[in-house]
């Protein structure tokens, strides 16, 4: 019984914890109110430009850069495509041309918009606008093609495409991000956290937590963005939402659940949140530990979008932590009970003093219990399904794909491409540019001239009509009448800028192979070749070169991570090996999906390494979970029944952390980007089978077969089992 004397006591510390609770929530709550009027306004500090992201050393960054100087001009080119259903004669173009002027007159198109040009079938005709760069893209395109569409005569059909037409296509596939992504995230985790706890006020503390830490996450990520110090792109942004939601969501669940094993023992809710927080502390802060330096490895990619994801998402890591860790503590502390309402925990310490867990009716123990008896076969049976799973993965085309096909769905930009091949050269509005010394011009042209996948030459001049002038084997050709001197080529430090027009798309893999065969033709003449394809080509190798250096490195992190955490080399080794089979698994599938059901056109490279980052640093986070909680009641009960009562008491809260993490990670597919997509899709497969299949029954079946020698050498293998 307490006494008067003991309330007296508790009743100070009782308030200065009520006190520092009610500061750490008005602390969070402020940052929360900075940070949420920033999701609409994350377009104004972000880019969806590739050659954005490219390394400085690639050859289409240094082109691009000198673009702008030969050129005159950093805007966006689009490219308008006229189809007729009759034949286009004088007045026809007139009458187009006039359509033409009237909609470049728009805010946000610049001057030098070149004259309608008729295709060689007559049928259709096509024209060069120049978009600024700092207007909407995607309004200044959409508001062109409607203004156009709205002017041209009857039986004309109009197609903005080009390099403002894909932007804009990407501008309005990531247009959801602030809204139906985050929408779709939350609902389905509130749907999680309803039919788990069932109550009414637990979930709204769990995602309260977790939106404060987003919050706050993107208050830092966007000021960083808007002083220069990281990249952003919406792919970023979305990922860094669902990240945040997910890790944010499985922490506190993971906190939650030791609260409730808490208040079974103790009345004082205040002791319980301290029981809670010490509890769960270590797996949380390894678990977010890992994950950060799984993505800080991504530093060490050449693409500015990888190596900038790393940081960005890393500190939305910090804050899920952190959230989870002050936050959410301080909401239990003031809710107490009350929070689980109306499934209140019951005060029963003498109960749990007596509890087996492995002697319960549901679902865990008995798995727990099948574990014991049939362990060898469970983990040889569950290996040997991953392992011919993960055979699928050689049907994983992940060699890029055009860029034309990054948007899923409906795509203006998409079916004015295909129209412009028709009646045109595919490369039309995409030339290559080959940047070379001014003394090698011809030879540099001949190259150009001689190979099949180029349709023409033509080079930067200032004193042409166009801008440019046609080259030939006899050199630069002449405008006017016979005897009408050549333009003289634009030089800049020595070099000038020649123009190839492709026969291919440039986004089609036959106009890659064309930008392959051309720098390997050049090299003697030291030219540097840019432009869309060339973008294309070198953002692909680049994604190749950082998978093959990044995933070993994340791998070895991870393993001394592991063993830190675990004090033991065997342990960590075998986490490490079911989590690399799960991922493996988890590709083999999707590829077979995307290949099969979906028939999707391939994949970006980047897509295995950022699907290996997420899973294995997210799906190591299970692991964790679970071999800490093992590892606890090893120290008590020995390590094969520590293996039991680690599956049975983390069983629940691992699972619904498992699902919202997959629902998180599913809700990207929203945004109609095949990229993302394809993420979702795999994260979210490789998280189940984490959850359901390698925490479940593959590592508590293979440690149970090992035995203490699985933390080895730590004093605990020589323990006694029992």
């Amino acid at each position: 019984m307490t006494t008067r004397a003991e309330l007296r006591r508790r009743t100070p510390r009782r308030v200065l914890r009520e006190l520092l609770s009610a500061m750490v929530i008005l602390l969070w709550l402020a940052g929360a109110s900075f940070g949420g009027p920033l999701f609409g306004k994350v377009d104004e500090v972000s880019s969806n430009d590739r050659t954005t992201y490219l390394p400085e050393s690639a050859a289409a960054t240094t082109v691009q850069h000198a673009l702008d100087e030969f050129l005159g001009s950093d805007a966006i080119p689009a490219v308008v495509v006229f189809e007729a259903d009759r034949a286009i004669d004088d007045s026809l173009r007139e009458r187009l041309d006039d359509a033409l002027m009237s909609a470049t007159d728009a805010e946000g198109v610049r001057d030098g918009s070149s004259p309608v040009i008729v295709s060689d079938d007559g049928r259709a005709a096509q024209a060069f606008v120049p978009v600024d760069t700092d207007a909407d893209v995607g309004d200044v395109s959409a508001g062109l093609s409607s203004d156009l569409r709205a002017a041209v005569p009857d039986g004309v059909d109009v197609y903005v495409t080009g390099p403002a037409g894909f932007t804009a296509d990407l501008v309005a596939g990531f247009a959801g991000i602030d809204g139906i992504l985050l929408l779709v995230a939350l609902l389905a985790v509130l749907v999680i956290l309803v039919v788990v706890y069932r109550s009414v006020l637990l979930p709204v503390v769990v995602l309260s937590t977790s939106l404060f830490a987003l919050c706050v996450a993107l208050l830092v990520v966007w000021w960083a963005a808007k002083l220069g110090i990281l990249l952003l792109s919406g792919q970023t942004q979305g990922i860094l939402f669902i990240l945040v939601i997910g890790a944010a969501t499985d922490y506190s669940l993971l906190l939650v659940a030791r609260f409730r094993e808490e208040l079974r023992g103790t009345r004082d809710r205040w002791a319980a949140v301290r029981g809670a927080w010490k509890g769960a502390v270590e797996p949380i802060l390894a678990s977010g530990g890992t994950v950060i330096a799984g993505l800080l490895c991504l530093l060490l990619s050449d693409l500015k979008s990888n190596s900038t994801l790393g940081p960005v998402a890393a500190i939305g890591i910090v804050f899920a932590m952190l959230a989870a860790l002050t936050l959410l503590p301080a909401l239990l502390g003031v809710c107490g009970r009350a929070a689980f309402w109306p499934r209140r925990p019951a005060f029963e310490p003498q109960r749990v003093a007596d509890e087996d867990p492995l002697a319960g009716p549901g679902l865990w123990p008995r798995l727990a219990r099948a574990v014991r008896r049939r362990h060898r076969v469970t983990w040889i049976a569950t290996a040997v399904a991953l392992g011919i799973a993960a055979i699928g993965v050689v049907q994983l085309d992940a060699r890029g794909v055009p860029q034309s096909e990054l948007v899923l769905g409906e795509s203006e930009a998409r079916d004015g491409q295909a129209v412009l091949g028709e009646h045109f050269p595919g490369g039309s509005g995409s030339p290559v540019y080959v940047l070379v010394d001014e003394t090698r011009l011809q030879e540099a042209a001949d190259v150009l001239l001689a190979e099949g996948g180029v349709e023409s030459v033509a080079v930067t001049a200032s004193d042409s009509p166009s801008g440019s002038a046609p080259v030939t084997e006899d050199g630069v050709a002449a405008f006017g009448p016979p005897g009408t001197p050549a333009p003289e080529p634009k030089v800049i430090d020595g070099r000038v800028l020649l123009q190839g027009t492709l026969t291919d798309a440039a986004d089609s893999a036959a106009a890659e192979r064309t930008v392959v065969a051309l720098r390997a033709d050049l090299e003697p003449t030291g030219a540097l070749v840019g432009g869309v394809t060339a973008t294309a080509v070198d953002t692909n190798a680049a994604s190749i070169h950082d998978r093959t250096v990044i995933i070993p490195v994340i791998l070895g992190v991870i393993l001394v991570i592991l063993m830190l955490l675990l004090r033991a080399v065997v342990a960590p080794v075998l986490l490490i090996l079911t989590t690399v089979l799960s991922f493996g698994s988890a590709m083999g599938i999707s590829a077979l999906v995307f290949n099969g059901l979906f028939r999707f056109p391939g994949a970006d490279p980047a897509v295995p390494l950022f699907g290996f980052v997420f899973l294995v640093a997210l799906g190591i986070d299970y692991n964790i979970f679970l071999m800490t909680r093992v590892r606890e009641e090893s120290l008590r009960h020995g390590t094969r029944e520590g293996v039991l009562r680690g599956l049975a008491v983390t069983g629940g809260v691992i699972t619904s952390a498992g699902l919202v993490l997959a629902a998180t990670f599913a809700a990207l597919s929203v945004i109609p980007i095949l990229f993302l997509v394809q993420i979702a899709f795999i994260v979210a497969l490789g998280v189940l089978l984490d959850t359901f299949v390698v925490r479940s029954l593959l590592v508590p079946a293979l440690a149970y077969d090992i035995g203490r020698a699985i933390w080895w050498p730590s004093t605990l293998a020589r323990r006694d089992e029992r």
